[in-house]
C-alpha cells in the first residue's frame, strides 16, 4: 500500500434508510477500485462488509464495518453504517468520527424516515455530503421524483452533477455534467465507455448543467464574476468551485447509478477524491483537559501529541476485544504504550491494523485522519479518548440513548443465570444500548434495548459467542 498524508485521506460514512443499497455501494467501490477481485453481494451472503452471521441471515447490516480503497492517489476510508433505527447508536458513533457522508437514497422510494434521521446527524456533526440515488435499474425507478423528494425535504443547495441515461431495465449509463460527457456501461465491472450524449436528453442535460454551473459560481465571487462575463466556466473552474462548495457544506452534489451494476460508481469515487473534505482541511478538534472545563485543541498534525477516540468495540470469545479508533493528531507505531485519558490508565498497544471488514491489514504507522484498530486492550471501550500521557485530552463522546423496549428472559438450561449476566456484560462492551436488569417484584431478568430486532440480534449473538441460550417472554 502507498504511503499517504492527511491531505490525501477521505473519511466517510455510508448512510441512509435500510434497504437502499449502502452495503452494495461499499462492495461496488471495493470492486471497481481493485481492492476486491470479485463483487461481494448481500443477497448471497458474500459481502465483505456484512460478515456477522446475524447480518447474513437477515440480509441487512446490523453493525458498522470499516474498510478502505485506494483511488487516484487518495486513500478513502469507508464506514458502512446500519440503516435500521434499532442500531442508532452505532450509526451515530460511525458518523461522529468522519468528515463526510454518502447519503444513499432509493430511486423508487426517495427520501424515507431514516434518511431524515441521518441527515440531522450529518448536520449535527457538520459533515460534507454527497447524495447517491441508487437502484436506477429497478422497476419504477424515477430520477426526477427522487430528486424532487430530496429537494422538498432538505434545505440545502441540492445540485445534480450527473444524469441517468435510460431508466429501469434500460438504465445503462450516466451523463457527467462536470465534463459534459456521456458514459455507457455494458457489464457490471463499473467501466463506462465514452459516448455521445443521447439526442433525446440533450436539452435536459443543457438545463441541468447550466443550473449546476450557476450553483457552483455562487460559492465564489471570482467565479461568479467570470460566469457573468463569459456565461460559462471551464471544467477546472467548475471542479475548483465544486470542491469549495462541497467541503464547506454549501453544495450537496447528487450522483445517480446502480451499485449492483457498477454504473456511476467510478464517477462517485472521483467525486469523493476531488471534492470531499480531508482531515487536514477540517481543522482542529476540541476537547477538554481531564478533570477540568478547560478547552484543549488538537490540530490534524503529526507534530501534535497523539490523540484518538474509540468508535467501535468488537468482542470475540477467542480473539478477545477488537478496538477501532480514529486518530485526530500525532502518530502511533506498533508496540506503544498509550494513555486512556477517559479512564486514567495506560494500555499496551501491540500490532495495529487498518480494518478491512472482518479482515485486517497490518499498519506500520498511523497519522492524523487514520481509521485503525488494535486487539486485546484490557479496559478501553467505545467512546474512550486515547492520548499522550504527557498531554492528555478528552473528546466528547456520543451519548448512549436509553432503551425503549424490554422483554423478560429466562435461561433454557438451569443454572445459566450467572452465564447470562456475564455474557450480556461482554455484549455491552460492544453495544452499551443493551441493558440487563431484574424486576424487583417478579424477580424476572429483564433485557432492554432499542427495539425487538435489536434484542433478538443480541440473544442470537449470546448463543453464538458464549453458548448461552435464553427464552424471550413476550
Amino acid at each position: 500500500m502507498a504511503k499517504y498524508d492527511s491531505k490525501s485521506l477521505r473519511n466517510l460514512a455510508i448512510v441512509g434508510h435500510g434497504g437502499t443499497g449502502k452495503t452494495s455501494l461499499c462492495e461496488s467501490l471495493l470492486f471497481i477500485s481493485g481492492k476486491n477481485e470479485r463483487l461481494g453481494r448481500v443477497d448471497d451472503a458474500t459481502s465483505t462488509m456484512d460478515y456477522e452471521p446475524e447480518e447474513q441471515k437477515r440480509r441487512v447490516s446490523i453493525s458498522s464495518a470499516a474498510n478502505f480503497i485506494e483511488w487516484e492517489k487518495h486513500k478513502i476510508n469507508l464506514i458502512d453504517a446500519p440503516g435500521d433505527s434499532n442500531f442508532a447508536y452505532d450509526i451515530s458513533c460511525s458518523m461522529s468520527v468522519v468528515e463526510n457522508a454518502i447519503v444513499v437514497i432509493d430511486a423508487v422510494s426517495g427520501v424515507e424516515f431514516q434518511t431524515q434521521k441521518v441527515w440531522e446527524l450529518a448536520d449535527g456533526f457538520n459533515l460534507s455530503r454527497i447524495i447517491f440515488i441508487n437502484r436506477m435499474d429497478r422497476e419504477r425507478a424515477d430520477f426526477g421524483k427522487a430528486l424532487e423528494s430530496i429537494k422538498s425535504n432538505f434545505d440545502k443547495k441540492i445540485t445534480p452533477v450527473c444524469l441517468p441515461i435510460g431508466a429501469e431495465d434500460k438504465f445503462n449509463g450516466i451523463v457527467d455534467l462536470i465534463g459534459n460527457k456521456a458514459y455507457i456501461f455494458s457489464d457490471d465491472k463499473g467501466t463506462g465507455k465514452a459516448a455521445d450524449i443521447p439526442a433525446d436528453i440533450k436539452e435536459m442535460v443543457k438545463t441541468f448543467r447550466n443550473t449546476m454551473v450557476e450553483d457552483i459560481a455562487e460559492t465564489d465571487d471570482e467565479l461568479m464574476n467570470k460566469y457573468l462575463e463569459a456565461g460559462e466556466l471551464s471544467t477546472e473552474e467548475i471542479k475548483k468551485g465544486l470542491k469549495k462548495g462541497v467541503s464547506s457544506g454549501e453544495i450537496i452534489p447528487v450522483v445517480c447509478g446502480s451499485a449492483i451494476k457498477g454504473i456511476g460508481v467510478s464517477f462517485l469515487a472521483d467525486l469523493i477524491a476531488d471534492t470531499l473534505a480531508s482531515p487536514a482541511e477540517r481543522g482542529p478538534v476540541k476537547g477538554k483537559k481531564p478533570g477540568t472545563d478547560s478547552v484543549e485543541e488538537r490540530k490534524p498534525s503529526e507534530e501534535e501529541p497523539f490523540s484518538a477516540i474509540v468508535f467501535k468495540t468488537i468482542t470475540d470469545p477467542y480473539a478477545g476485544r477488537l478496538t477501532l479508533f480514529r486518530v485526530y493528531s500525532g502518530t502511533l507505531k506498533p508496540d506503544s504504550s498509550i494513555h486512556n485519558s477517559t479512564r486514567k490508565i495506560n494500555e499496551k498497544f501491540g500490532n495495529i491494523f487498518f480494518p478491512e471488514g472482518k479482515n485486517q491489514k497490518q499498519a506500520q504507522e498511523l497519522i492524523p485522519g487514520d481509521i485503525a484498530g488494535v486487539a486485546k486492550l484490557k479496559e478501553t471501550v467505545t467512546g474512550d479518548t486515547l492520548s499522550s500521557e504527557k498531554s492528555p485530552i478528552i473528546f466528547e463522546k456520543v451519548a448512549v440513548p436509553p432503551p425503549i423496549m424490554s422483554f423478560a428472559i429466562e435461561p433454557k438450561s438451569r443454572g445459566d443465570e450467572d452465564k447470562i449476566a456475564s455474557s450480556i456484560h461482554r455484549l455491552t462492551e460492544e453495544d452499551p444500548t443493551i441493558v440487563l436488569s431484574r424486576d424487583p417484584q417478579t424477580k424476572e431478568m429483564i433485557l432492554s434495548g432499542m427495539g425487538q430486532v435489536h434484542i433478538e440480534v443480541n440473544i442470537e449473538k449470546m448463543k453464538r459467542k458464549f453458548s448461552v441460550e435464553v427464552n424471550l417472554n413476550t
